[in-house]
């Protein structure tokens, strides 16, 4: 079974590159935390694989939820918020982690996101 992560960063904020790498981290980390309380052989399986993801790009918060809503059925799903302790009001919705999880799930919802 082939798996994967995706990183969804929001377009629309602005962020500067290392506060969108900051966001994408915290994205990846908490994701695969679900994906691991969820299904510990999945989180190992990604591991040996070399841990593949993919990160993408939203532009706007709405659509960001949108993606969050269809994914967190049935595939672990972070959305992260800022602190507001640099460029960012409190509270504001940066990013999302998906998975890892099973490749061909995560494209049904995210493959018509561009490369960030």
């Amino acid at each position: 079974m082939v798996l994967k992560q995706v990183i969804i960063v929001r377009q629309d904020l602005k962020m500067g590159k290392g506060k969108a790498c900051s966001q994408a981290a915290h994205a990846s980390i908490e994701a695969f935390l679900k994906t691991q309380s969820k299904s510990r052989e999945t989180a190992e399986e990604w591991h040996s694989q070399g841990m593949p993801k993919i990160v993408v790009k939203a532009n706007s918060e709405k659509e960001i939820i949108e993606i969050f809503e269809k994914a967190k059925r049935t595939i672990p799903a972070a959305l992260i918020r800022d602190a507001g302790r640099t460029q960012i009001e409190p509270g504001s919705i940066t990013a999302l982690g998906l998975g890892p999880w099973k490749e061909e799930e995560l494209d049904k919802i995210t493959g018509k996101l561009k490369l960030l």
